[in-house]
Parts: structure tokens; C-alpha cells; sequence
């Protein structure tokens, strides 16, 4: 009774909901292989991504360089570094008033960091834009849909688990697709064979969307087992005083401060400072490390000069190092090829699921209402006959 009644928890959840997560996932695919595809829809995909030759003008001057170009009322908020050396350097600018800040109100605008040549309207920028925004919350205010289907995604995870677990002696039929099969053996075979070889990346994925979507409930869900401070409070809780004689840094010096803290790393992201108030934030990668790993995080106090706070990965907590892992886990970035690889496939697996899914309830639907329907035709066919004979 239990079995049947998750049979048809599983069912429901994912008819009535395979159309949004089929989106979502699909959307997840293409945004993982982002920087293979992005750059060729723009009118010279050759060159879409490449800077000038030639030395690169100081970090400071770049997102200048993007505000000039952004829309009125626009500041610059993060800078990243190229992906690649000789690569555009991008720059995402928010409102500057608070009471229009949305997850839709940012601008990204590419610049060469050689010429300072802007690209504020680039095809793969708006394309990929848009998918972020699908993926991110379906074009909502925030991102409780999305987290939701998450949810429904881990509750569809756990209970296809224990819809597919086979009786004894029958183990490897679970993980095979027989040759021959057709009609709703194939798409049952297919729908829990393909479950269980990717059940692991379905639900490390699942799991760290919904802890994007839903951070502070997810963090404090870990702490419970491992204790773990909340680093994302701590960062943004940090506040410098502006001196009254003095003038703030420049981000190159800034930049430079804080990679004294990790001798030979690179950098990935600088966060800068809207406020007076707010240190500049430096995100620091070590030598060999991917990008989209958990990196240090540098604050710099632009008044005084001084590293604020340094917030290594090497020195998190088990529960700080989970919680740390789930934007790459889920982004299939910062843990290898291979791992992005598994990202990229996962994304297509709502689609078969969905497929597979459906057909195998549009099958049985169709069987039972013929075998609903025979008994009641049954005198009708022999009505004919028995009226002949009279």
C-alpha cells in the first residue's frame, strides 16, 4: 500500500510538473557549456571573445570604461577577470538605487582590457541573459519557484528510488534495457535504468538548487549536523569608515593588497564597493585551481589600506566546506571535466524522464479504459445473433 501510494506521488509530480522542469533542466545544460556555444551567435563568433593584443589598462579603468557605457543611473557592482588569457573582461552593473534592484535589473557589459572597447548588446549576451533569467526564476521577483521545483525534483529523486528498487534475484534487470523491448516495457526500462546510472549527479544537482534558491533554510539544515558559520552573512555584515581626510584606494592597489595574502594566486572577481561604507571584496583563485571553486575571499578596507577579513576554504568547517561546494556542484564548474560532463548530461534527463513517463501513463490509461469498455460491449455484440435466431 505504502509502494503504491509513492507509485502515485511520483506519477502526479512529474505529469504536472514536467513541463517547468523540463525547461529547467534543459535551460541548466546550456548555461554549464556556456562559454563553448555563447560567443557564436554574435556577428564575429572569431573574434567574439578575444581581446587587443597588448598590455591590459589597470583593473580600475575597465569598469569606468562599462559605466560610461551602461544605461543612466547604473554602477558598476562586480568585475571579473577574462576566462581565458587574452579574453574580454566583463562588468555587472546594478541599479543604483536600492528600491529598483531585481534579479532582472542587472546590465553585463564585456570590455577589451586592452583598448577598452565596450560590448554592451552582444547577441550571446542577451541569450545567454535570458536563459539565466529563465533558469534562475522562471522571470519571477525571486527565486521561489524555482526553488519549489527543486524540492519536487529531490521528492521525484527519492521516490522513483523506491519505485524502481527490484524484488531479490532480480537486481540486474534494474539497471539494463532487455533487447526486443518494446510499448511500455521499453519506456519503463528505459525510465529506471537511466535513473539509477545517474542517480547521484540527479540528486547532488537537485539538492544544490534548492540550496541556491533557499540558502539561509538549507545552511541552517547542515548546521544542525555540522556546525558551519553563515559566511554570506559575514561577509556582507563587514563595514569600513570612511576617513574624512583620506581618499580610497584605487581597486589596482586594493587588488594588490590582497594577493599578498595568497602568494602566486590569480584573480577571479572583485565585488566593489556601492557604498562608503563597504569594503572591496576580492575573490582569489590559487595556482591550478578552477574557476567556480571555492576561492578565497579577500576584504579590503579602501579608507585604511588594510586587509579587513580573509575567508580561506582551507580553513572552513566540514558543514562550511558543504555548504561552499554547492554553487560549483550544481553549475558543473570548479570540480573537473568530468564532473561537468555528468552536469551537462543531467540536465536532459527531465526530458526523458518526462517522455518515458508520460507514455508509460498515457499506455496504461488507454489499457484500462478498453478493458473498462469491453464488458459493457459485450451484449451488444451478441445482440445481433440472438436476434436472428428468434
Amino acid at each position: 500500500m505504502t509502494r503504491r501510494l509513492i507509485g502515485q506521488i511520483h506519477l502526479w509530480i512529474g505529469v504536472a510538473l514536467c513541463a517547468p522542469l523540463v525547461a529547467l533542466g534543459l535551460s541548466g545544460s546550456l548555461l554549464v557549456l556556456e562559454d563553448q556555444w555563447a560567443g557564436l551567435l554574435d556577428p564575429d563568433p572569431a573574434a567574439s571573445r578575444v581581446a587587443v593584443a597588448g598590455e591590459p589598462r589597470p583593473v580600475g579603468e575597465i569598469p569606468a570604461a562599462a559605466q560610461a557605457a551602461a544605461p543612466p543611473g547604473y554602477a558598476p557592482a562586480f568585475y571579473r577577470t577574462p576566462a581565458q588569457e587574452g579574453g574580454r573582461a566583463s562588468v555587472r552593473l546594478t541599479p543604483k538605487s536600492r528600491d529598483r534592484q531585481g534579479p532582472g535589473d542587472a546590465v553585463r557589459i564585456d570590455v577589451d582590457p586592452v583598448s577598452l572597447q565596450v560590448f554592451a548588446d552582444l547577441p550571446s549576451i542577451r541569450v545567454v541573459g535570458f536563459i539565466h533569467r529563465l533558469h534562475a526564476d522562471f522571470f519571477l521577483p525571486d527565486r521561489q519557484l524555482v526553488g519549489w521545483l527543486g524540492v519536487a525534483m529531490v521528492a521525484l529523486g527519492i521516490s522513483g528510488l523506491v519505485n524502481w528498487w527490484p524484488p531479490r534475484r532480480r537486481w540486474r534487470d534494474g539497471f539494463t534495457v532487455r533487447r526486443g523491448a518494446t510499448g511500455q516495457a521499453l519506456y519503463r526500462q528505459l525510465h529506471g535504468a537511466a535513473g539509477i546510472w545517474s542517480y547521484l549527479v540527479f540528486i547532488a544537482v537537485s539538492l544544490s538548487g534548492v540550496y541556491l534558491a533557499f540558502p539561509q533554510t538549507v545552511r541552517a539544515g547542515i548546521d544542525l549536523v555540522l556546525p558551519a558559520r553563515d559566511l554570506r552573512a559575514e561577509v556582507n555584515g563587514v563595514k569600513v569608515a570612511p576617513l574624512a581626510d583620506a581618499t580610497a584606494m584605487p581597486v589596482d592597489e586594493a587588488i594588490a593588497l590582497a594577493r599578498e595574502t595568497v602568494p602566486g594566486a590569480r584573480v577571479d572577481l572583485v565585488g566593489l564597493a556601492s557604498r562608503p561604507d563597504q569594503p572591496l571584496r576580492v575573490t582569489l583563485l590559487r595556482p591550478g585551481q578552477e574557476r567556480g571553486a571555492p576561492a578565497v575571499t579577500v576584504l579590503v578596507d579602501p579608507w585604511a589600506r588594510r586587509v579587513v577579513k580573509a575567508l580561506d576554504p582551507h580553513d572552513f568547517s566540514a558543514g562550511e566546506g558543504i555548504v561552499a561546494w554547492q554553487h560549483a556542484i550544481h553549475s558543473g564548474i570548479g570540480a573537473g571535466s568530468v564532473w561537468k560532463v555528468l552536469v551537462f548530461a543531467s540536465g536532459f534527463l527531465p526530458l526523458l524522464f518526462s517522455i518515458t513517463g508520460v507514455s508509460m501513463w498515457w499506455l496504461k490509461r488507454g489499457r484500462r479504459k478498453a478493458a473498462a469498455a469491453r464488458p459493457r460491449a459485450a451484449p451488444d455484440q451478441l445482440s445481433p445473433a440472438r436476434r436472428a435466431a428468434e
